[in-house]
């Protein structure tokens, strides 16, 4: 029994034979509500389909360029519809004037077309018999973006847009084909619409640990880039903080694109503002900081209350324990 517990939300074409058409789909909603119940959720099914989706990308990418070839199916071509229309929603929503600098009013705006829409868009990229669905996905679209109250973003919401991609897996939208793709075109496009986002709202991090954080927004494609690096004939960690290398390679490597994206946004030495990510530079090898990574990922994102009180459970994400 313990081979199908460790697949369990893993390879999505198991994950497709888990939801049959009798399959009723509910709209996600809060469960883990006081700290006593982190034990419920490391323990659900939910928390073992989310671990196995993050695993199984991170075994897909091991090596891999972004720039290499792979397939690109109609699914993803839609999912990338679906991010250029939040990207236009930007354009189409200025910044307004206020006298605060941080948490622009306008992003309400923006967010309130997605809340709006959320449905339809996703109802746009599944399949005509999955079509009902549509509500329960589109709640882990819609918390991907961000807080409207609050004008931020953080891990907890990247971890939505995973969340989101991992039951497109279940219903069976997004095949084991489609690993490759689903990091190197839809995530990475998606972490170009989110940047765009902070930048334009001047969205505040969520929850953000300062310089003893990874990062002041995500975690995933520090994990996932660092998989790319795996086995890298002349690539060490130590050369990521070399200007030369960021340069030349960031096209190829989303760990790399992560850096220049910090130091565009970031002044000051970088061993003060980004020490976690600088003291990476010294392990000795990418596999090692790849275990390393899943390792805080864990402590710092899925085994925090603060982030993990807002995950919704529905019938995919399910917050029932694991199957013994």
């Amino acid at each position: 029994m313990a081979e199908t517990e460790q697949q369990s939300g893993s390879a999505p074409e198991d994950e497709a034979a888990e939801v049959t058409a009798g399959d009723t789909f509910m709209v996600p909603k809060k469960e883990i509500n006081m700290v006593p119940d982190m034990g419920k959720w490391k323990r659900s099914q939910a928390y073992a389909d989310y671990m196995g989706f993050i695993l199984t990308l991170n075994e897909g990418v091991k090596g891999k360029k972004l720039t290499c070839e792979y397939q690109v199916s109609e699914t993803v071509e839609k999912l990338l519809d679906l991010l250029g229309t939040l990207d236009r929603w930007i354009n189409e929503t200025p910044p307004v004037d206020q006298p605060s600098r941080f948490g622009n009013k306008a992003y309400r705006t923006w967010y309130a077309k997605l809340d709006q829409e959320a449905e339809a868009l996703v109802s746009a990229v599944l399949p005509v018999d999955k079509s009902a669905a549509a509500p329960e996905i589109a709640v882990y679209l819609k918390e991907s973006v961000g807080n409207s109250t609050r004008i931020d973003y953080g891990t907890g919401h990247e971890a939505a847009f995973a969340a989101f991609l991992c039951c497109l897996c279940k219903v069976g939208a997004l095949g084991v084909d489609d690993q490759l793709a689903i990091v190197f075109k839809v995530f990475y496009r998606y972490l170009a619409v989110m940047r765009k986002l902070q930048r334009t709202y001047r969205m505040e991090p969520a929850g953000s640990q300062g310089v003893w954080g990874l990062d002041d927004f995500q975690f995933l494609p520090f994990i996932w880039g660092s998989s790319q690096f795996v086995d890298h004939p002349t690539l060490e960690p130590r050369h990521f903080i070399d200007d030369r290398v960021l340069n030349e390679h960031h096209q190829d490597y989303m760990f790399l694109d992560c850096i220049k994206f910090i130091n565009e946004m970031k002044t000051g030495p970088f061993a003060e503002h980004s020490n976690q990510l600088w003291n990476i530079s010294a392990v000795p090898s990418w596999s090692k900081v790849n275990q390393g990574l899943i390792r805080m990922y864990k402590a710092e994102c899925l085994e925090k209350f603060p982030v993990i009180q807002h995950f919704k459970f529905g019938s995919l994400l399910s917050i029932q324990p694991v199957k013994p």
